[in-house]
């Protein structure tokens, strides 16, 4: 019985593994994916998430800002949120980098080109490298979470918010906001930073 257990829980490690954000060191794409998918759908691990189609600015930061438990004013980057907006839902691909699926290294590259600026590595341990390193008490919004998975090398990135949430892309749920505190994400939360 144990065995069994033993191999199962291998199995789907294994999976994860396989499945995380550093498998493929494709390009990220120079041009705006088609938006064509359905917006203002906010998917968060909490089945209480509000849901509504976003038809303002302020529409859509009274949404973030009620899911992150802050208030509206704290939300300094609108284009951030809008970002998020566009390709929340969108479903996780290995190397993908558009709306029929992204992985995590992917879509944390283009947002902060896109929202920031800023030009990052493809890969998340890569990326890892590019940040000047912060306690967890010091995290900002648009600072970097990394995860290892693997236990080895840094395998998983998202974008941190506010309260703890981040933003990122679940292989099984898509591109998500969640706690870093779920146990689950907090045991392998490795690092983060702010990007240089």
């Amino acid at each position: 019985m144990r065995t069994r257990v033993g191999f199962s829980l291998w199995l789907v490690l294994g999976s994860l593994l396989l499945s995380g954000c550093l498998t493929r060191k494709n390009a990220l794409p120079t041009h705006r994916p088609n938006r064509t998918a359905a917006k203002g759908v906010i998917a968060t691990d909490a089945s209480s998430a509000p849901r509504g189609i976003h038809t303002s600015r302020a529409g859509l930061l009274n949404s973030y800002a009620q899911v992150l438990g802050v208030h509206p004013r704290e939300l300094q980057n609108a284009a951030l949120y809008q970002y998020i907006d566009d390709w929340m839902g969108v479903p996780h691909r290995t190397g993908g980098t558009d709306r029929r699926g992204v992985d995590c290294s992917a879509f944390v590259g283009m947002l902060m080109r896109e929202v920031y600026g800023k030009s990052l590595p493809r890969v998340s341990r890569d990326m890892a490298e590019q940040v000047k390193r912060k306690y967890e008490r010091q995290l900002r919004e648009g600072d970097l979470v990394f995860f290892s998975f693997s236990r080895k090398n840094i395998d998983h990135v998202g974008i941190y918010l506010h309260n703890r949430k981040f933003v990122h892309v679940s292989t099984t749920k898509g591109v998500i906001i969640s706690d870093l505190h779920d146990t689950w994400y907090y045991k392998y939360f490795t690092r983060a930073g702010s990007v240089k």
